[in-house]
């Protein structure tokens, strides 16, 4: 690829992604891929003034050796020095930058039970920090091609042929042309209008359906609205956290969720993927699942906590969407669930509240905003799937018709 391109998707991810603020230290954890794209980056974010860039590497073969070798004690700790940089992420407010390129199946054959109960165990300390940099910090999640995750798609090519494909998609889908930064403006927009109609129904509830028998009905909370796009930090910063990104999405009502909902995609979760697998709620809760593939992984990720199993987020993706029209399924969470229609378990968003600025996280909660250690999107979009909004006054008004916009 050439370096004059990867250097403008460098600088979109810096300037358009977190947008960097003179002065702000940077975090980037990044995998052991692409070490000169990432240093590519690191340049992007000192010509924006960062005071300081601190790359964090990964690899998942270290990760599964840990797992392995690790006691359950050991693996659950939060050591000394960890919560030390949890407490400066709160001082000091910095920017965070996740390049993802892992292999979609590096940690299959894990331990699963151990990877689940060391989460669990360190989750309450840790989210004591997150919840005080909530909705404050700018955070930017974009890709670059692994040569596993690469050779997942293209398993065909050659390794550096199968890199540069996925180079390919991972650029075209980010929007990364002759002048990226207009054309993610122009983006934004488009998914802010969208996302203004939407909210100007006072949507009650939305009814999804689809042939592959999905049928399933979700409540909203009244004080809710559709977000989209790039969003502003409460330190009034403008960002965009997904490259790419193409959902408008809102937090539904906690405990209002009734039906049955089908999986389109793969969930790649842990590095290991789950495939063909439904979810029956209830009063707003998961209670009934299975899954061809990795059920046992499924049942883990629903019971992670006690908001594990309720929805934190509905998103809506029209399945003609770009990333979709590339006919790939990416195995990466970022990709395809802007491919099309997504749901969330776990966490959901307070930003979404009307309000939310002078409102406490506690506030937006009980409103019916969900709270969980886990947020973990599964796409059910299809290419006839319908979605009504049955509005405040009991209007019904089309949303989505053969899995597209129906506006």
């Amino acid at each position: 690829m050439k370096k004059t391109i990867l250097r403008q998707y460098a600088r979109l991810i810096a300037r358009t992604g977190v947008n960097i603020q003179k002065g702000q230290e940077v975090f980037i954890l990044a995998e052991l891929d692409q070490p000169e794209f990432v240093t590519m980056l690191v340049d992007e974010c000192y010509k924006c003034k960062a005071k300081k860039v601190i790359v964090d590497w990964n690899h998942q073969p270290i990760e599964r050796l840990h797992i392995r070798y690790r006691s359950l004690t050991t693996l659950s700790k939060l050591e000394n020095y960890e919560e030390a940089r949890w407490q400066h992420y709160v001082d000091t407010i910095p920017c965070r930058i996740y390049l993802v390129s892992e292999d979609p199946d590096g940690l299959a054959g894990v331990d699963q039970e151990k990877m689940a109960k060391a989460r669990q165990k360190k989750y309450p300390i840790i989210k004591r920090y997150r919840d005080q940099i909530e909705n404050k910090y700018q955070w930017c999640i974009a890709a670059v091609p692994g040569a596993k995750w690469a050779k997942k798609l293209f398993p065909e090519l050659r390794t550096s042929q199968a890199v540069e494909k996925l180079w390919e998609a991972i650029l075209s889908t980010s929007r990364v042309d002759e002048d990226p930064v207009a054309a993610w403006d122009a983006h934004n927009r488009d998914l802010a209008d969208r996302c203004a109609y939407l909210n100007s129904l006072s949507i009650r509830e939305l009814h999804y359906r689809s042939s592959n028998g999905t049928d399933f009905t979700v409540g909203m909370i009244p004080q809710a609205q559709f977000c989209g796009g790039g969003e502003t930090s409460l330190q009034g910063i403008f960002f965009n956290p997904n490259i790419p990104t193409e959902e408008c999405f809102i937090s539904p009502m906690r405990g209002k969720a009734e039906g049955i909902v089908y999986s389109t995609k793969p969930l790649s979760y842990e590095g290991q993927l789950i495939d063909r697998f439904w979810i029956r709620f209830h009063e707003g809760k998961a209670v009934e699942w299975d899954a061809e593939k990795n059920a046992s992984l499924l049942t883990k990720l629903i019971n992670m906590d006690e908001g594990s199993a309720y929805l934190g987020e509905c998103a809506l993706v029209p399945f003609n969407s770009p990333i979709n029209e590339t006919g790939l399924l990416f195995y990466n969470t970022l990709f395809d669930e802007n491919a099309c229609c997504h749901l969330a378990l776990g966490m959901g968003f307070a930003d979404t509240i009307r309000g939310f600025e002078t409102m406490t996280l506690d506030e937006c909660r009980k409103l019916g905003v969900n709270d969980s250690m886990i947020h973990e999107d599964f796409m059910i979009g299809s290419a006839d799937l319908s979605i009504d909004a049955v509005c405040a006054d009991g209007k019904v008004v089309a949303i989505f018709r053969d899995g597209t916009w129906a506006f």
